[in-house]
C-alpha cells in the first residue's frame, strides 16, 4: 500500500472517532428536540396573545364594558312616529383639538383658543343647540338626540410645533375633555330624554408617528376617551354608544342611513374649489365600496376639514377650535368656530340645518331690517 493511501485512510478514521466522541460528550436526544420545539411554541403563543390585545379585549376585559351593541337604539328607528314631530336632531361635535393653543396675535386677532376657552365653547355648543331646538322650532317634541363625535377630539402633539405649544401633556388633556363631555352628554340626556352617541377616531389623537390602517382605533386617544365615556354611562339606560373597531360608523335615523367617518382619508384640493373636490371624490369612492358590501348610505358625515358644509349627500363639520395659525399662514378662508346641527324627519329625511356658533355673540347695532342703495 502506498504511504499516501495509508495516511489518507488513517485521517478518515480519526475524523469519525472525533465526531463520535463529540456526540458522546453532548448527545442530542429526543427530549432535547422536544424542549426546543416547546420553547418555540411558547414564543409564538406569547406573540399571539399580544396581538389578541385588540379593541374588544380592552373594552371587555380591561375597561370591563358590557357587550358592545352595534345596532342603534330602537327609538331611532321606531315605526311609531309622533304626528307633527320635527324628527330626530343630530348635534355633530368634531375637531375640538382639546389642548391646542391658538395665539391671537399671530392671526390678526380674529381668534384665540386654549383649554379654558374650549370649556366655554363646548358649554355654549350644548346650550345653543338646546335653545335652537326648543325655542325656535314648532312642536319641539323629540324622541331623543344623536350626539355624533367625529374625531380629532384632542390636539395630540403629533407635530413638533404642537409638542412645543400644546397647553398640557396628553393625559391631562384627555381627563379635562372627559369631564367636559360627561357634562355635555348628561345635559343632553336630561333635556331630550335619550342620547345616541356614535363615535369615530380622527388623525390627531394617535400615539404613533403615522396614522395606521391596522389597529387605528387601538392607537388613538379619541377611542380611549370614547371607551371611558361609555364606561361612565354604562348604567344609564338613556344613553347608548356606538364605538366601531374600524374608521367608519354606520347607523340609521328612521329610514335615513348615515355613515360617520373622520375624513382624513380624503386628500388633495386646490385654490379654486378647496376641500370640496377631494371630499366629493372620497364620498363617491366610499359609496361605491359600501354598495358592494351591502352597507350603502344616504348621507356621509365627516370632520377634519374645519369648514361647515351642510348638504343632503354629505355634511362636513366645522371645528370648535376655529381659525388658527396654519389656516392663516396658508391663506385659507376665515371660518368661525362652529358645529353642525340638523333634523332628520321620519319621511322627509334631512330638513332643518342650523349651524351652532360657539363664540360669544357679537353686539348687534341698530339697523333697518332691509336696505338698498339709493
Amino acid at each position: 500500500m502506498a504511504e499516501s493511501t495509508f495516511r489518507g485512510r488513517l485521517n478518515g478514521v480519526q475524523s469519525r472517532y472525533d465526531e463520535a466522541e463529540a456526540l458522546e460528550a453532548s448527545p442530542i436526544t429526543r427530549t432535547d428536540e422536544l424542549e426546543s420545539e416547546l420553547r418555540t411554541l411558547r414564543a409564538r403563543l406569547a406573540t399571539t396573545k399580544r396581538e389578541a390585545l385588540d379593541e374588544e379585549f380592552v373594552k371587555r376585559r380591561i375597561l370591563k364594558l358590557a357587550e358592545a351593541h352595534v345596532e342603534p337604539p330602537k327609538w331611532l328607528v321606531a315605526a311609531k312616529r309622533t304626528k307633527g314631530s320635527p324628527g330626530v336632531p343630530t348635534l355633530f361635535a368634531s375637531d375640538l383639538h382639546w389642548g391646542e393653543v391658538v395665539d391671537s396675535s399671530q392671526i390678526g386677532g380674529v381668534n384665540e383658543y386654549d383649554m379654558a376657552i374650549a370649556n366655554k365653547r363646548i358649554r355654549r355648543m350644548v346650550e345653543v343647540a338646546i335653545d335652537l331646538l326648543n325655542n325656535h322650532m314648532v312642536n319641539p317634541n323629540y324622541p331623543g338626540i344623536v350626539f355624533a363625535l367625529g374625531g380629532d377630539m384632542v390636539s395630540g402633539g403629533i407635530h413638533e410645533e404642537l409638542m412645543a405649544t400644546d397647553e398640557h401633556e396628553i393625559m391631562a388633556v384627555v381627563l379635562d375633555l372627559f369631564g367636559a363631555l360627561t357634562w355635555g352628554i348628561s345635559t343632553l340626556a336630561d333635556r331630550f330624554g335619550r342620547v345616541f352617541v356614535p363615535c369615530v377616531t380622527g388623525n390627531h389623537g394617535r400615539n404613533t408617528h403615522k396614522i395606521r390602517a391596522k389597529g387605528r382605533n387601538y392607537t388613538s386617544f379619541d377611542w380611549l376617551l370614547y371607551c371611558f365615556l361609555a364606561k361612565r354611562f354604562e348604567g344609564d339606560k338613556r344613553i347608548s354608544f356606538l364605538i366601531p373597531n374600524g374608521p367608519d360608523a354606520l347607523y340609521k335615523v328612521y329610514d335615513h342611513r348615515y355613515l360617520l367617518t373622520h375624513g382624513d382619508q380624503f386628500r388633495g384640493g386646490d385654490g379654486m374649489i378647496g376641500a370640496l373636490g377631494p371630499i366629493i371624490r372620497g364620498d363617491h369612492k366610499k359609496r361605491s365600496r359600501n354598495s358592494q358590501i351591502g352597507a350603502g348610505y344616504e348621507t356621509m358625515l365627516i370632520g377634519h376639514w374645519h369648514q361647515l358644509i351642510q348638504l343632503q349627500r354629505l355634511i362636513v363639520n366645522g371645528s370648535l377650535k376655529g381659525y388658527d395659525e396654519y389656516a392663516y399662514s396658508n391663506n385659507f378662508g376665515y371660518e368661525p368656530p362652529r358645529q353642525a346641527l340638523w333634523l332628520t324627519h321620519p319621511t322627509q329625511g334631512i330638513t332643518f340645518s342650523m349651524p351652532v356658533n360657539v363664540d360669544e355673540p357679537r353686539e348687534v347695532t341698530a339697523s333697518s331690517w332691509v336696505s338698498w342703495a339709493a
